[in-house]
Formats: C-alpha cells, structure tokens, sequence
C-alpha cells in the first residue's frame, strides 16, 4: 500500500446498555442515515427476546452477543488465480472482519425473513442464531464446510 492505514474510528458506547459493540451493529442496521429509528428497531427486538427468554436467566445484551458468536465464522474462501486456474483458498479471517461479516449477515437473514416489523424479524433471527438455527448459522456452516473441502488448496495462500 502506498498510503498510510486510515485511523479506527472510536465508536462511542450506546445510551441504552453503553455497549459500543451495540453501536456497531445499529449502525450497520441503520438506513439513510436515520439512527433513532435504527436504534429504536434493535431495542425493540431485543425486547421481544427478552420476552421469550425469561426463564434463561440471560439478559437481552447476553443473548445477542451470544447469538452473533454463533454466527461468527473462523474462515471463509477467497479466490486465487494460479497459472490460469481459479483456486477457492481457504483464509483465517482477522478478527474485526469476523465481526463485520457476523453482524452483516444476521441483517441481511433478518431483512429476508418474513414478519410484520423489521423489530419482530430481528427478534426472530437472534433467537435462531442463538438456538444454533436460522439463515445466518446456516451461512456460516456453509462457509466452514466449503473451507474444509477446499483445504486442498491452502498452500496457495498470499
């Protein structure tokens, strides 16, 4: 690279649990820049989790990041072209990626699901992912098993 590695910006904690890992995933969820509504759509469906997880003795916060590290992949393929041939290399993913791809992919699951409000299907993804179901668990098993079948290939790795 030529130019220096832009600075991480500091995400400030959210006002309801002072969690800037909360902030992270708001922002993430948030559209055209309307962040009261983005944050107002996350607590209410962590509401509705609180609500059917009663007798876990969890808190919402708890299960949420509970249900992100389920989701959370370990490795996941990139393409590498060698000698005219396109190999899918197995790669660790670093550590901030891993959280990235893991909060994207439980908004995209959550947008596709079917439900009356955006808190509702919210609701519903985090409780999947946290009972090891649900498209974004699925997405990562998928990721972890196309990795190992092409583990073949990881001396290819750059």
């Amino acid at each position: 690279m030529r130019k220096a590695k832009p600075k991480k910006k500091i995400l400030l904690p959210d006002p309801k649990f002072n969690d800037p890992y909360v902030t992270r995933f708001v922002n993430n969820l948030m559209y055209s820049g309307k962040k009261n509504i983005a944050y107002q759509i996350f607590y209410d469906s962590l509401d509705i989790v609180g609500d059917k997880f009663k007798s876990e003795g969890k808190t919402p916060l708890e299960i949420f990041k509970q249900a992100l590290e389920n989701i959370t992949p370990q490795v996941e393929v990139k393409a590498r072209r060698v000698g005219g041939a396109t190999f899918q290399v197995p790669m660790e993913i670093r550590a901030d990626r891993k959280v990235s791809i893991s909060m994207k992919n439980m908004i995209s699951f959550a947008r596709k699901r079917t439900g009356h409000s955006m808190a509702e299907r919210l609701a519903a993804e985090l409780m999947a992912a946290y009972k090891l179901e649900g498209g974004a668990y699925k997405k990562k098993e998928d990721t972890h098993r196309m990795a190992e079948a092409n583990k073949a290939f990881a001396h290819f790795r750059f």
